[in-house]
């Protein structure tokens, strides 16, 4: 793998590298409560698990205000249908956004500062909708990234190039000069496909995988 001498950049997924889901499903239970719809943690994370499986590979459609706000009341119709709960998904869109908080990976934070640390420009590259720089912000990461490039503001999702292409383009680095560490294969094949270095998870160790 290269060196911190080598690099001028880091490109860094979000979900599983960066940040984790805080478990939302006691805020979702005392959500539907209050609209008279009971239900169980494990009823919760089945109808949750199908949200996330009709969201994720759709995320970058909410590219922009209408647009996201149709693709949360048609994910949350997938939840509450999951559920058999008879609410109309307009009426719990917001209730749901509310509970869905992330914060850092174990070691996240002091990686971050390490990378920034040693002359690094960081970006946060992720397959999400255009709500991912507020999620960061809310996380307490987001200052850490000279840029923030969403699937979609890109246009497409990773394994696509773009979304590292536009990165790198924002951040004046040429492919040459830049690594992409992430969670999975589309992070290493989106990656390798725009010319970057891979490394996968845990960021925690990156710097020191980097010779800082």
């Amino acid at each position: 793998m290269p060196s911190a001498s080598t690099l001028d950049a880091i490109t860094i997924d979000a979900a599983g590298t960066t940040v984790e889901l805080v478990a939302p499903f006691e805020r979702l239970r005392a959500g539907l409560a209050k609209r008279g719809v009971e239900r169980g943690i494990e009823e919760l994370r089945s109808a949750f698990a199908a949200e996330v499986a009709y969201y994720v590979p759709r995320s970058h459609d909410g590219r922009d205000e209408e647009s996201l706000a149709l693709l949360r009341r048609q994910a949350v119709e997938v939840f509450l249908d999951h559920l058999g709960a008879r609410l109309a998904p307009r009426s719990f869109v917001d209730t749901f956004v509310e509970a869905i908080a992330f914060r850092p990976v174990a070691g996240a934070v002091d990686a971050l500062r390490r990378l920034r640390g040693a002359g690094l420009e960081l970006a946060c590259v992720a397959n999400w909708d255009i709500s991912l720089e507020p999620h960061l912000r809310k996380a307490g990461v987001a200052s850490f990234f000279t840029t923030i490039v969403s699937s979609a503001e890109a246009g497409a999702p990773k394994p696509s190039p773009h979304p590292f292409l536009l990165a790198l383009e924002r951040l004046g680095v040429e492919a040459g000069r830049a690594l992409h560490i992430g969670d999975d294969k589309a992070d290493e094949d989106g990656a390798r496909a725009a010319g970057l270095a891979f490394e996968p998870v845990p960021l925690a160790t990156l710097p020191a995988r980097l010779g800082l």
